[in-house]
């Protein structure tokens, strides 16, 4: 689907990070973009929020997920599950209930794109909680992908990348955490927020694309 005057795009998680960047990338094009979040007032993780919300902006073209959660880290002997279910239900609850309240007001021709991220597919001792529900996520696209055809349904998934996510880190920290990724990804850099907004629109404009996970991790995955 070319974009025109009439085309809506939803981005939800679209008030900061990668978000922000589809947001900036996509108002280049004709079109009306609406960003959510839980800044605008969007709770993803609440059924009858999401379906309200979607009831009350009415037909649309294209959804993009780039809402997360704070995963709790640690081997499971010492992992906080209380904490852990809050993130699965964040982000993977989250993403699904916002899919089914979105489907019946996509048009055709319309896509989805969910994030997930390299540690879906990379062994990491201590990540478990983040493995696992973007192993979910990764699941779930390919059923979606056949569930909802003709619509497209597919995921970016991100390594590291810059954004406003460690501003927490002293700036020290954070450049010597770049710096360290950078110096062992084959790529030889660390991504940036653009670098990822790339990966949406590709979802969004290629249309044999569905049922894919597109990696923008630097190569994290082969290194």
């Amino acid at each position: 689907m070319g974009f025109d005057d009439r085309v809506r795009t939803f981005v939800v998680g679209g008030t900061s990070g990668i978000g922000h960047a589809v947001v900036e990338a996509l108002q280049a094009r004709p079109g009306e973009i609406v960003a959510a979040s839980r800044a605008t007032g969007f709770d993803i993780s609440d059924p009858a929020q999401a379906k309200a919300f979607f009831e009350q902006q009415g037909s649309f073209d294209h959804l993009v997920i780039t809402a997360g959660s704070q995963a709790p880290g640690g081997e499971l002997s010492e992992l906080d599950l209380t904490a852990a279910k809050a993130a699965f239900e964040t982000k993977f609850w989250g993403s699904v209930t916002t899919v089914q309240a979105a489907v019946p007001h996509i048009r055709p021709g319309g896509t989805i794109t969910l994030t997930t991220g390299f540690l879906a597919r990379r062994t990491v001792p201590g990540t478990f909680v983040k493995t696992a529900m973007n192993a979910a996520l990764e699941a779930t696209v390919k059923i979606l992908a056949r569930e909802l055809a003709p619509l497209r349904v597919n995921a970016v998934s991100p390594g590291l990348t810059k954004t406003e996510a460690y501003t927490g880190m002293t700036p020290e920290a954070r450049a010597q955490m770049y710096q360290g990724a950078a110096e062992n990804l084959p790529a030889g850099r660390v991504a940036q927020a653009q670098d990822l907004a790339a990966g949406y629109l590709f979802a969004i404009d290629t249309p044999s694309v569905t049922g894919t996970v597109i990696d923008i991790d630097g190569g994290a995955l082969v290194a």
